[in-house]
């Protein structure tokens, strides 16, 4: 099952193409590393929420969009030796000099995947979403996951992918448990759905809306704290 480093981060929209060529520059070192894939998307339909949202969890300004990213490994253990091998590669340093955005509020973290239906390639369109979930209610989410998985497929989705929380530190300024509210014993899932196009996705969420089968019996996961949004590829490595 695949191992993924997830990313949220603020950026300027006025520094959009000199984010994603900070990305591209990073391609080669991620791949000799282990990278399987790499991920940049941008901010395309962020809804504010009730309780939290997307925008809160990185404390974007109002000039800010945000950057929803992942890396695809094949295990722990080579995420693990690319992430150490990474930070202390020159390489790195020199690409790290001039960031486009505010790193400190960037929240990252490791997460081991539960889930995954589709085959990896590239998509036009992207939801991705973060929400807590009982630490000892790994199988009945599991369960969950797969029904919806199954929904979203037969309604054009090409790929499916949750990922529990593994190795998510503590941020100095928010995190991936601050960005749900998520109590001492939750776990956080990040997950990722991939469309072939913006209108399929519009088109299928209509008719998943209004799936009887959503709406059986009582999901683990306080959806009251998911945050969730729309994102377009900028880059897909």
């Amino acid at each position: 099952m695949t191992y993924v480093a997830g990313f949220v981060v603020a950026v300027p929209e006025d520094k959009r193409q000199a984010y994603v060529d900070v990305a591209n520059a990073g391609i080669p070192l991620f791949r000799e590393y282990g990278a399987k894939r790499q991920v940049e998307a941008w901010d395309d339909d962020v809804q504010e929420g009730k309780i939290t949202d997307f925008r809160r969890a990185v404390k974007a300004k109002p000039e800010e969009k945000i950057v929803f990213s992942w890396h695809e490994y094949d295990s722990k253990a080579i995420a693990d030796t690319a992430t150490e091998k990474i930070m202390s590669d020159p390489r790195m340093a020199e690409i790290g000099k001039d960031m486009p955005f505010d790193g400190q509020r960037m929240i990252y973290g490791g997460f081991e995947g539960v889930l995954e239906k589709g085959s990896r390639g590239r998509s036009s369109y992207i939801d991705g979403s973060l929400v807590p979930t009982g630490s000892d209610s790994r199988e009945s989410y599991l369960a969950y996951a797969e029904k919806v998985a199954d929904i979203l497929m037969e309604n054009g989705a090409t790929r499916v992918v949750d990922a529990w929380s593994d190795n998510v530190p503590d941020g100095k300024v928010t995190d991936f448990r601050r960005s749900v509210n998520a109590k001492p014993d939750e776990a956080v899932v990040f997950s990722w759905v991939e469309w072939p196009s913006k209108e399929a996705r519009d088109a299928a969420w209509q008719k998943i809306f209004t799936d009887p089968r959503m709406h059986e019996g009582n999901p683990p996961q306080d959806e009251s704290r998911r945050v969730s949004g729309g994102f377009v590829p900028v880059m897909d490595a």
